[in-house]
């Protein structure tokens, strides 16, 4: 059973209200049992066999302070992610997990080309992890709840497979890919190296997702915009650079935004926050080590779309209901602030706009009945 996350006086469930995902990792997201298990079926040798001491070891590894070696855990979880079988246990999985944390749409990112070493092809990965998604949401229709998922075909960045994975997108847009995005190493790696894939993808009218502004600062933000064409940003943390804070007084906190932060804010970018996962990698480093510390808030107090996100569930020991509940305790955020949060990613989502509105209606008659 998931922890249960209340909202400060104890009366309302934070995991019970509704909830989008814009910022989930697949390998991210795995229990720690099914590593295990599909380890076994692979004889992969693991740091730990006990799924608790698993869970443990990848939240102790994750709290380096880097996003370099943050990203090594990976290598555990793609090992048991290289058959169909894999895939498919993974991604059904990954779906009940959402719908147990309260989420109705969610969109799962993940890079098929780091899923090929047992054979199988681009296509035949994309095919699996749908089939998956597909059998999680049926599982979550026969409990009484809806969920609605879409995939976000990832490529990485410091990769040369751009152009490919673009059209591995495009090829799935109408089976369930929703949209792209560029992930992995982002400093030395940006955005135009793989602008004939954004060019490409912008002729198909696919919508694209960029990580930028975790690992590396406004520049690369600046090419997630502009090179990538990015519609959203993944995490996008950094750009609080783009921010002078003038002055305080016991009111208030007078700031300039640069060009880039007011480009975002005026154009309504939302921005991926990954509280937890921002603090573990170190991208709020320069402005402290604790989730407090966080330009969250900066970011939300001066009207920027920000969305709240888990970025990768077993890294991080994490889940929405868990973020939103640490964002409450650092910054007396409430029921109204958390609607904010769910309202502006729905509005975000890679939908239509008619179903971006049936996710908002959806939103504000939970929150109401909240």
């Amino acid at each position: 059973m998931p922890t249960e996350y209340l909202l400060p006086g104890g009366r309302t469930s934070i995991n019970a209200l509704p909830k989008i995902s814009l910022h989930d990792h697949l390998d991210g997201g795995l229990r720690p049992q099914t590593i295990i298990e599909l380890a076994d079926a692979i004889d992969l040798d693991l740091p730990e066999t006990d799924a608790a001491a698993l869970a443990g070891w990848f939240a102790d590894q994750s709290d380096s302070g880097s996003l370099v070696e943050y990203l090594k855990t990976f290598d555990i979880t793609t090992a048991v992610m290289q058959t169909t079988e894999g895939l498919e246990r993974v991604a059904r999985e990954f779906v009940q997990d959402l719908a147990a944390d309260g989420v109705i749409y969610g969109e799962i990112r993940w890079a098929p080309e780091q899923h090929l070493a047992r054979g199988l092809t681009l296509d035949q990965t994309v095919e699996a992890v749908q089939t998956g998604i597909e059998q999680g949401i049926d599982d979550v229709a026969s409990s009484g709840a809806r969920i609605r998922i879409g995939q976000l075909v990832t490529a990485m960045r410091h990769a040369d497979r751009g152009m490919e994975i673009a059209e591995l997108a495009v090829r799935h847009r109408d089976r369930g890919v929703v949209g792209f995005d560029i992930a992995g190493a982002e400093l030395g790696f940006p955005a135009r190296n793989h602008l004939s894939a954004f060019d490409y993808l912008a002729t198909e009218y696919l919508p694209v997702t960029v990580h930028a502004g975790e690992a590396d600062g406004i520049d690369s933000i600046r090419g997630a915009l502009f090179d990538g064409r990015a519609l959203r940003l993944g995490h996008g943390v950094r750009l609080a650079e783009d921010i002078s804070v003038e002055r305080e007084d016991d009111s208030n906190t007078y700031v300039t935004l640069g060009p880039v932060a007011q480009w975002v804010r005026d154009r309504e970018v939302a921005l991926e926050l990954a509280p937890s996962s921002n603090l573990q990698t170190g991208a709020i480093a320069q402005w402290g080590d604790e989730l407090v510390d966080h330009p969250f808030d900066l970011l939300y107090q001066l009207d920027f779309r920000v969305t709240v996100n888990t970025d990768n569930r077993l890294m991080s020991q994490t889940s929405i209901s868990r973020e939103l509940a640490l964002l409450a305790d650092a910054f007396s955020y409430d029921l109204d602030d958390f609607e904010v949060f769910q309202l502006n990613a729905a509005s975000a989502a890679f939908l239509s706009l008619e179903e971006r509105d049936e996710l908002i209606d959806a939103i504000s008659s939970g929150f109401d009945q909240a």
